[in-house]
């Protein structure tokens, strides 16, 4: 042992610092943060794949989904229909496919799929 380990002070885990209990995690806890992150990202990917499905079902869509260009919502607008996409105000959006009115069918961050109303997006 070194000298400066035989003087520590016992603190609980609670009252650390956060850098001190990031130097007693050891490398087996590191290791399982790392599954559990693609854990998370396989569900997310399965969640994705479902609200795909639901938006080929609905919008009767069967072409293969390209991104377009990508838009910001510059206001929040709730949904008013099934098919609408709710979007928040600063939301990036990316556009799939324009429609013949003045709507287009985006996907969110989440994955969900649904018409906006061109006058709610910002193109870059």
């Amino acid at each position: 042992r070194e000298k400066d380990d035989k003087y520590k002070t016992w603190m609980p885990k609670f009252l650390m610092a956060k850098e001190d209990k990031d130097q007693r995690k050891s490398s087996d806890d590191v290791e399982r943060n790392i599954f559990k992150v693609k854990k998370s990202n396989a569900e997310k990917s399965k969640k994705m794949e479902k609200e795909e499905r639901v938006f080929r079902e609905t919008f009767m869509y069967d072409k293969e989904i390209n991104v377009i260009n990508t838009a910001t919502a510059e206001c929040s607008v709730p949904s008013k229909r099934r098919v609408d996409l709710p979007v928040t105000a600063g939301e990036q959006l990316d556009v799939i496919d324009v429609t013949e009115g003045n709507a287009v069918i985006c996907r969110n961050s989440e994955g969900r799929y649904g018409y906006v109303l061109v006058e709610h997006l910002n193109f870059r």
